[in-house]
This record gives structure tokens, sequence and C-alpha cells, in this order.
């Protein structure tokens, strides 16, 4: 299946997906390093971090990396894993593409072992020759102690990393899972 496409830019399509993805790749190095300057290389210079409850909200390098440092205060070693990753590019233009990363994380956090089910929902820019991104969203299957995980993976209330019980971001707040289950 080549759309019609030449070599070239069939080529050029596989290069950008390629880059992209290594960008995710040490998005989670970085974060697990605790690497700040390898973090800050990888965002734009208006870049976004955000997560679905509204906890993070951080917009412009500066203030994505003030957001970092302010996490790894609470954060011992970190372990985050990414699995599949659906990239999308830009049919109009080359610079841009999007992308939905699933992923999990081990975390020590406030001296508690807890365990993340993920997704990013990102913007991806070129931006000084490289892939960036320009706006990082978080949300959570869970985020739970690891002792409670047995008990609270079928529990609504799975987002357990502030020390109270919040509804997970997904999956039932998705248009696709209330369409099966209703609004339960």
């Amino acid at each position: 299946m080549t759309d019609g496409l030449t070599l070239e830019q069939r080529l050029a399509k596989l290069e950008a997906k390629d880059a992209i993805r290594e960008l995710v790749a040490r998005y989670g190095v970085a974060v697990d390093d605790r690497d700040l300057d390898g973090i800050a290389a990888l965002f734009t210079r208006n870049g976004a971090f955000r997560s679905e409850d509204g906890v993070l909200n951080a917009i412009g390098r500066d203030a994505v990396m003030d957001q970092f440092r302010a996490r790894f205060s609470a954060l011992g070693p970190t372990n985050h894993f990414t699995h599949e990753h659906i990239i999308t590019l830009d049919e109009t233009d080359g610079a841009k593409a999007t992308g939905l990363v699933t992923s999990h994380a081990e975390v020590w956090r406030d001296g508690i072992a807890m365990i993340a089910a993920l997704r990013y929902q990102d913007l991806y820019r070129v931006e000084g020759g490289r892939w960036r991104f320009a706006d990082r969203r978080l949300s959570f299957l869970y985020y739970m102690p690891v002792t409670e995980y047995p008990d609270g993976f079928g529990d609504r209330l799975r987002q357990r990393a502030y020390g109270d019980r919040r509804p997970a971001d997904y999956p039932e707040a998705l248009p696709s899972w209330k369409r099966v289950h209703g609004d339960s």
C-alpha cells in the first residue's frame, strides 16, 4: 500500500515516525534518570505538559521544567515502559504530528511503591531540526500502591497517588465506553 507516494515521500514518513518513536523513548529514560537537560531538550520552547485531571498544567519549557522539578521532589526511583504508539503525521504540515502512547510506570512516591497505567496524547512539532513535544497530556487508567492493585483495579476510584481516591481518567469517561456500558 503506497497511496501513490514516491519512494522519497514514503521514506520521509518512515524517518519521521522513527524519530518520534525515539523522542518518546528518550522521554522515559530522561525522566527515570532525572536528566533535566535531557527532558528540557525534548519539549518545544512553548511546549506544554498537562494531565487530564488538571493537577499538571505547565505551558512553556521553563514552566514544564519547574513542574518536573516539583514532581521529582516527591519521587524516588521510577521505571517507565512504553508500549503501543500510534503516530499520525499531518498531511498538510510535514513538521507536525499527533500520537497516542500507552505506558506503564513503577514509581516510588512518598515512600510507597506504586504502579500506574497511563496514556499520553501528544502533539509533536519539528523545532530546531528535531521532533519535540509541543503538547503532552497524561491520563491514568490507574495509579495506586502496589499492595492495593489486586482489589483496586476493578474500582472506579483507581487514582490514588495523592493519598485519596479519585476517578480514573479512562476508560469510563470515554464516549466509546459509555456507548457500551452507559454512565456507570
